[in-house]
């Protein structure tokens, strides 16, 4: 039983990385067989992913976002975050913004790109429950965890990676800034 789980185990690793080899403690003939049912396995592209491309800071294209103060930049790097799909975006915030208390659907990882990123969790906006998170720093937030950030310090850029659709809801709906447009 455990010799089976193990074999498993290390199937399931190899079809996830692509290849297996003897390394892995497997007879030829099971490697063999693993390695011919991978090779000719072609996933399909995600949208915007089936050409060699590359993003650099200088040429990305910041928007603002109606679900963000007006001073607040929204850029898509990959994907459609709008559908259904992996997606990275980059948010910039200007010194002194605040976001409120809001969650968003969808798992989220964010990357601190510049700046300092201060972000807490918790319904109500709480500055002694911030956390500050410097460039390079990666931070995970589950799905629908209720948060809020501050660009205390100085402006900040960060880059979130996630499974689409992109959602935000904002805990009080007078916080929402797409209830205050004309």
């Amino acid at each position: 039983m455990a010799r089976t789980a193990l074999v498993a185990v290390i199937v399931t690793t190899g079809l996830i990385v692509g290849s297996l080899s003897v390394r892995l403690a497997m007879s030829a003939e099971k490697s063999a067989l693993v390695s011919e049912t991978t090779q000719g396995m072609v996933r399909p592209h995600q949208p915007g992913q089936d050409l060699f491309k590359s993003v650099l800071s200088e040429d990305i294209d910041w928007k603002p976002f109606p679900a963000f103060p007006p001073s607040v930049g929204l850029a898509v790097i990959v994907g459609r975050p709008a559908e259904a799909g992996p997606y990275t975006v980059r948010v910039r915030v200007p010194r002194g913004v605040k976001l409120m208390p809001h969650r968003h659907p969808e798992d989220r990882v964010y990357t601190v790109m510049s700046g300092v990123f201060y972000i807490g969790l918790g319904d109500r906006f709480d500055p002694d429950k911030l956390q500050a998170y410097p460039p390079g720093s990666v931070i995970v937030l589950p799905g629908n965890t209720p948060h809020f950030h501050w660009a205390k310090s100085s402006e900040y850029v960060t880059q979130v990676t996630a499974i689409g659709p992109l959602g935000i809801e904002y805990v009080n709906a007078k916080d929402d800034p797409r209830n205050h447009r004309p």
